[in-house]
């Protein structure tokens, strides 16, 4: 057991310092930002020299003004020296924390659709936001406090086994006994920081989902019970916040104890030796300087010693998210066009245990409408997933003629699709940015304004007050329904896709805005292969071949005449759905 705890420090020791020098931090910042700390440090050996001899031998006629001005000119240096270092320092420590968001940020990019499913996306921000700080912190505010301050206990004990070495070794009995403190209740401050980042990015995944969703919450009268769940968090946070004060109260006031005892024996044993003739006063004085120049640092320590822990805490969920298998979006040969039927051969696909599809197989014919129609919960959007690749098939393959999808680069094959869901995602900003988005290439305004007029868009547009230029909020607030199904279709049209998905583009719509969005549809379809999902079979009446999927097998596939005659499931469907029309 003891061996595997140490195996675990060693680990997050190596996981902390590996993680550091990953983010190149500049090296010749950080090596002039620790000499001007030493050279800090080094003034402060000075003065208790210079503060011995005028103790021994004060009188006007003794006093060296040379050296007076030289002590003069070393404090202003010291000052100098003091505000690069922390300014070098905070400039090294903003670049870790800077590369190490820039790593997290194009890897959680680059992460499988898989991931998110298993990740909480609020708690995944905190390890961004949050974690990177922690690093930041010690690096900015702790890293030079302690190696000064080690440097600072190192000198100062040299120089004071010249002055004395018989109460050197008296004030050298505090050392094991701090260190003890600080092993016993490091490990502890360890477990509690991992607590508080832990509850600190759940309190921030309830953030992430109530205040994106405040519609919901207010429609839902759920204001209370969202304040009850965030109250928990706030209260945990609370809690874990008083057991790290509990450490930290503990830690500085016992090496405070420690250090003060140490000063009142040496202060006692310093004086009997001092009228014994066997120390000058300035020894004494001397001593008693370089002493507290060992207890400001020590308490320093401890400070960085608690830090670190939070620190390598926070590096194991940062080294979590960037161990984690990513999806490379450009390994594999480009796909030139989609001109050939997609088989999908035999697949099946589960989540975990859970099976979704057992031995899916069908056809999509290039330039042809397929549609995948069928009860709720049957896999009709896992099927979408996997022919979009945001999951492999756990069975069975998928092919563009005879080749794997899978061999085709993601980039090059999710170029030609494009998808246009029940409630279109758009990002804050513009129309013209939502349009455009992941359009790498500078799209002129009558291109947009055509796929805008191909969307039944253009309308709209113009009658808002900024047109193109009119932000849409948050996820698209500011616009309707059935608005942003059609910048969705805008976007969609622009990208020119050779594969064309639509995952119930209409069902959540009213009559109105159905109409036009089915007349973009229309142009948007025209000549391109199109898989669509349906729930009502009147917009998929029409379609080449129609597949009745339900609890994720293919149990009828064919023409809508074809299945209203051989299917029973899809003839209740269409029935009823015919009635409601009729």
């Amino acid at each position: 057991m003891k061996e595997t705890i140490n195996e675990n420090k060693k680990g997050n020791w190596r996981q902390f310092f590996q993680l550091i020098k990953d983010t190149e931090p500049p090296k010749l910042l950080l090596i002039i930002a620790l000499c001007m700390s030493f050279a800090t440090t080094g003034v402060g050996f000075v003065v208790p020299l210079f503060t011995k001899q005028l103790v021994d031998g004060f009188s006007i006629e003794s006093l060296d003004y040379w050296q007076i001005i030289l002590l003069v000119i070393a404090f202003i240096a010291q000052a100098i020296a003091s505000g690069l270092s922390i300014y070098l320092l905070n400039r090294v420590g903003h670049h870790v924390v800077a590369s190490l968001r820039d790593r997290l940020w194009r890897k959680l990019l680059h992460l499988p659709i898989a991931y998110y499913d298993n990740n909480d996306t609020g708690e995944t921000l905190s390890r961004v936001t949050n974690d990177t700080a922690v690093v930041k912190e010690l690096i900015t505010e702790h890293l030079a406090n302690c190696l000064t301050g080690i440097i600072a206990i190192i000198g100062s004990v040299t120089i004071l086994l010249f002055l004395d070495w018989k109460m050197t070794l008296v004030m050298l009995i505090a050392v094991p006994i701090a260190m003890v403190i600080l092993m016993l209740l490091g490990k502890r401050m360890f477990v509690i920081s991992k607590g508080m980042q832990d509850e600190t990015a759940k309190f921030t995944a309830i953030l992430n989902q109530v205040l994106p969703e405040t519609r919901l919450v207010k429609a839902s009268n759920a204001e209370e019970l969202e304040y009850n769940r965030g109250k928990k968090g706030i209260t945990n946070l609370f809690n874990f916040g008083l057991k790290e004060a509990k450490i930290h109260a503990l830690i500085t006031p016992l090496i405070s104890f420690v250090l003060m005892i140490v000063l009142v024996t040496i202060i006692g044993y310093g004086g009997v030796r001092v009228s014994s003739g066997e120390l000058t006063a300035g020894d004494m004085v001397a001593f008693i300087l370089y002493l507290i120049q060992i207890i400001i640092p020590m308490t320093q320590l401890t400070m960085f010693f608690t830090q670190l822990q939070k620190a390598m805490g926070a590096t194991e969920r940062i080294s979590a998210v960037l161990e984690h298998e990513e999806e490379d979006i450009h390994q594999g040969h480009d796909l030139e066009s989609v001109n050939e039927s997609i088989h999908v051969n035999h697949v099946d696909f589960a989540y975990g245990e859970e099976r979704i599809l057992s031995d899916i197989d069908f056809t999509i014919e290039p330039g042809k409408i397929t549609a995948i129609v069928g009860p709720s919960g049957g896999g009709k959007t896992t099927t979408f997933s996997l022919l979009e690749r945001f999951y492999q098939p756990t069975k069975g393959t998928i092919t563009l003629g005879n080749t794997p999808i899978d061999t085709f680069s993601l980039h090059s094959w999710r170029s030609h699709i494009g998808y246009v869901a029940q409630e279109s995602a758009l990002i804050s900003g513009t129309i013209r940015d939502n349009i455009c988005y992941g359009i790498e290439r500078k799209v002129e305004d009558e291109e947009l304004k055509r796929v805008a007029e191909m969307a039944y868009a253009e309308q709209f547009i113009q009658e808002l007050p900024q047109k193109f230029d009119t932000e849409v909020g948050e996820r698209g607030v500011k616009l309707s329904g059935g608005q942003r199904q059609r910048i969705a279709i805008a976007r969609a049209l622009l990208r020119n896709p050779q594969i064309l998905m639509l995952d119930e583009a209409t069902s959540s719509l009213d009559s109105n805005s159905e109409i036009f969005v089915q007349k973009a549809l229309d142009n948007l379809m025209k000549g391109r292969t199109t898989i669509v999902i349906a729930h009502r079979l009147s917009t998929v009446v029409d379609a080449d071949n129609i597949l009745f999927v339900e609890k994720g097998h293919i149990t009828g596939s064919g023409t809508h005449n074809t299945l209203f005659q051989s299917h029973e499931m899809y003839r209740e469907f269409a029935k009823q759905q015919l009635r409601i029309q009729e």
